[in-house]
């Protein structure tokens, strides 16, 4: 027997990804539902073969329904999700509502599954930040080995982790360089995009860091273990998808390049591609599509005791969003909602 799952903002990037994933990785579907807000009434999506009419969130009925997995904005999300939860229907939230109450699991499967057993306190859990995701993957099995103290991070987050009118913004400013008279004026973000870096994602906090390089510091401690400590920097880079990590560690014990790189090829959900050549490492474009976590220029710190550099890109909409969504689903279903 499979589930009754229900897609909420399925019209929205994310929502795409999810519908795809779930036909991809032929989640046991019973039935499914793609729901969205009333001015996308009616709109058509694609799950594998089939082709849904999105349903208004405003009228839809959870009750019935075993999975929801969220995919709009925290404002929808504090309406809906606890609706569903109400009515019995397990919530995968993706925005940042839920991420750091403490009755609400964050997962990312590779990591912390077993923590998923904790979302019956509120019928909730909670999907981690995108940047967050592909970073304690790769942390997680080089913590178990040599326990890390420490964590600097550079990030070159896509224009897809913004949503939709942020990549029509790229497009078009970069359209208009080309264009005399045609420039376009930035309105998503606070600056030109296109040919262009950004150090700001979210809103800047009291002490200088913005909210984003806050998630990371408190997901991560939540995810993988309090104990660590982590600085980032978050800047926004014309790329469409796929989000780029500049990673330095340093541990409590020595730890060789060559075992992070063996300890990494053996890890769940990682693919190590790093050859000490041009194009032997992994980039945005090539991440596209892909469920699996890169990790390229590995390499030894010699400026601080038992320190690795590292580099990871991962497909932002995919393990950062809506793949570890359904990743999370498949755990729930095989641990907490067996049926059949």
């Amino acid at each position: 027997m499979g589930y009754n799952v229900v897609v909420v903002g399925a019209t929205g990037n994310v929502g795409h990804e999810m519908l795809n994933i779930l036909a991809e990785r032929e989640f046991p579907v019973d039935k499914i539902a793609a729901v969205a807000s009333r001015r996308s009434l009616g709109t058509e999506v694609s799950f594998g073969d089939k082709t849904l009419k999105t349903q208004d969130l405003e009228q839809f009925d959870f009750k019935g329904w075993d999975i929801a997995l969220f995919a709009i904005g925290s404002d929808a999300t504090k309406e809906y999700a606890p609706k569903a939860a109400a009515a019995g229907c397990v919530v995968i939230d993706n925005s940042s509502l839920y991420r750091y109450d403490p009755d609400v699991p964050l997962i990312v499967p590779e990591v912390n599954a077993d923590a998923v057993v904790g979302y019956s306190k509120k019928n909730i859990i909670a999907n981690p930040n995108c940047s967050t995701a592909q970073l304690v993957v790769a942390l997680k099995p080089l913590h178990d080995r040599a326990k890390i103290k420490r964590v600097v991070v550079a990030t070159y987050q896509s224009v897809s982790g913004t949503g939709k009118e942020a990549i029509d913004e790229l497009w078009n400013q970069t359209k208009g360089m080309y264009v005399p008279g045609q420039e376009v004026a930035p309105k998503v973000y606070p600056k030109q995009i296109a040919f262009n870096v950004i150090p700001h994602i979210d809103v800047f906090l009291d002490d200088g860091s913005t909210k984003e390089e806050w998630k990371m510091v408190a997901e991560t401690k939540k995810i993988l273990d309090k104990s660590i400590k982590l600085t980032a920097t978050c800047v926004r880079v014309p790329v469409f998808v796929g989000h780029s990590e500049a990673v330095n560690i340093e541990f409590e014990d020595f730890i060789d390049e060559e075992e992070v790189r063996d300890i990494l090829r053996e890890a769940p959900g990682i693919l190590v591609v790093d050859k000490r050549e041009a194009g032997g490492y992994i980039t945005p474009v090539e991440c596209v599509g892909e469920y699996a976590t890169f990790v390229s220029r590995i390499r030894q710190d010699s400026t601080i005791d038992n320190g690795v550099n590292l580099w990871i890109v991962s497909d932002n909409l995919r393990k950062g969003a809506a793949l570890n969504a359904v990743q999370i689903a498949e755990v729930l279903g095989q641990r907490c909602l067996k049926k059949g």
